[in-house]
């Protein structure tokens, strides 16, 4: 079982306080405006800071996805499935113990694939299971080829950290039952309440996590979170519940400002409906008064989650690349993809890099 790690043994994660209160409120109403407010302070004080030493963003794989899940109640195209491309992260900070390295949503595709939900999805195809993986799931690069690019060992990752833990498997990366993971200094970063649900998940919730996926892994891997933290330099995880109750967002400090990062929305289109072209979202908007469109596979919190949007784009701010939309680029990226027409998003962030490795 993992233990809470002193974060006096961490030097530079030490928790932050802004958003503490802001959802102690009965009224809904008021609980969003001090989100806003909360955020907007946050977002103010991480400005005044240093920014990030590296950050490099790579696509991985695409992934199908039910179109009802992912542009939740808003999108008019009948198209049963979405493409999404899981991206990896790269980013290296500052900290009073030297320059670290964070890998953000590393994935393990093989042992991914146990996930009750995508599992079940490709075995309805039969003995047309491999060929349709190809079309369906096609892979643009693996956690190692990437790594290998910009010149990084398995040694030099210091933590990786994931959204929140639908679909993955991190026993590989970090060891599990006394075999040695691939990152052998790394250690996990993950809100407690994720890793609690995690070991005792309800038939909602299980469909999309992967079974086993934390089991034997050593307790001195994980590093339990009780609240928003930073990490370093022009880093900080933020407790954002409603996708899942422990979910997280990773915001960093880059040369374009505050990128914000999580699954809470699945696109660009999800935090601006209003500017969005995919058919449906922006009638939607209008019609409704939703300021964002939620993903909703589990629906684990639905108004928290609309408030943790709300608090990322307020976090973000305004996109120098895409005017008009904002710094949230989601881990799971919405992407056009011929196989499932008529869905593509306004704009894409893709992959992305500013600085160069340490």
């Amino acid at each position: 079982m993992a233990q809470k790690n002193n974060l006096k043994d961490l030097p530079g994660i030490e928790y932050v306080s802004h958003f503490k209160k802001s959802r102690v409120s009965k009224m809904p109403e008021e609980r969003l405006a001090a989100v806003k407010k909360s955020a907007l302070r946050f977002r103010e004080d991480m400005l005044a800071g240093n920014q990030v030493l590296y950050y490099r963003a790579f696509e991985l794989i695409h992934v199908p996805y039910p179109t009802r899940y992912g542009l939740l109640n808003a999108c008019s195209v009948p198209t049963p499935f979405l493409h999404l491309l899981n991206k990896l992260v790269v980013v290296q900070y500052n900290t009073p113990d030297g320059v670290k390295t964070l890998l953000v949503g590393p994935a393990d595709f093989e042992a991914n694939r146990e996930t009750p939900f995508f599992k079940r999805l490709a075995a309805g195809f039969g003995p047309f299971n491999k060929p349709m993986r190809k079309f369906l799931a096609p892979i643009i690069r693996t956690v190692e080829e990437c790594l290998r690019e910009i010149g990084l060992r398995p040694e030099d990752i210091d933590y990786i950290t994931y959204d929140h833990l639908h679909t993955q498997d991190v026993r590989r990366w970090l060891g599990s039952g006394g075999r040695p993971g691939y990152f052998p200094n790394a250690k996990l970063l993950v809100m407690r309440q994720e890793w609690d649900s995690t070991l005792a998940l309800l038939p909602p919730q299980r469909d999309w996590y992967c079974p086993n996926g934390i089991d034997g892994i050593p307790p001195e891997k994980v590093v339990l979170l009780d609240g928003d933290v930073m990490l370093g330099d022009g880093v900080a995880l933020v407790h954002t519940p409603g996708h899942t109750e422990g979910n997280h967002s990773v915001v960093t400090y880059t040369p374009e400002g505050l990128y914000v990062s999580s699954e809470n929305g699945i696109s660009s289109d999800s935090y601006a409906p209003l500017q969005s072209n995919i058919p449906g979202l922006r009638k939607y908007a209008q019609d409704t008064g939703m300021e964002v469109i939620l993903n909703g596979n589990t629906q684990e919190g639905g108004i928290d989650q609309y408030l943790s949007m709300i608090q990322e784009r307020e976090i973000a701010g305004p996109s120098l690349r895409h005017p008009g939309f904002t710094n949230v680029v989601p881990s799971s990226e919405l992407s056009a993809y011929w196989g499932f027409p008529g869905i593509k998003p306004t704009v894409r962030f893709g992959e992305v890099t500013f600085g160069s490795p340490v």
